[in-house]
């Protein structure tokens, strides 16, 4: 008797992600999904330290609060824009700001994708796979 093979789940593209969020508790919770789905994952609580950060690591995937301190999220984006990274990383605006006027600022510093809060495990998932299938090919 023979069965039909098992098929494997596909495999994770391991993605490295700066997760920038000023609010501790979430910060954690993202980090810890993150890896728990197979990525690298980095915390910055502030403008600043996602500067420093973003330079130090080349994440490919930056999920961004912008009402951080320091300096905000925009700006933070913009300056991140300004720079001529060899890879440049997916920046994913991660925010409870979500009028038109904030998307438009979001478009204009160099935000890719502009989510509101609370973004579901589920949706987080299937676009870090989407952006790992494209990016790894």
């Amino acid at each position: 008797m023979f069965s039909e093979p098992t098929r494997a789940a596909p495999a994770v593209r391991q993605l490295r992600i700066l997760v920038v969020e000023d609010n501790r508790d979430v910060a954690r919770s993202q980090l810890l999904l993150l890896r728990a789905l197979g990525h690298q994952a980095y915390l910055a609580y502030d403008g600043p330290a996602a500067l420093e950060l973003a330079e130090r690591l080349t994440p490919d995937v930056i999920l961004l609060d912008l009402g951080i301190p320091g300096l905000d999220g925009w700006q933070v984006a913009g300056e991140l824009r300004k720079k001529h990274y060899t890879k440049r990383p997916l920046l994913v605006a991660v925010t409870g700001y979500g009028g038109p006027e904030d998307m438009e600022r979001s478009s204009a510093a160099g935000i890719d994708l502009h989510l509101l809060k609370p973004v579901s495990p589920e949706d987080l998932e299937r676009l870090l796979a989407r952006f790992g299938r494209l990016l790894h090919g």
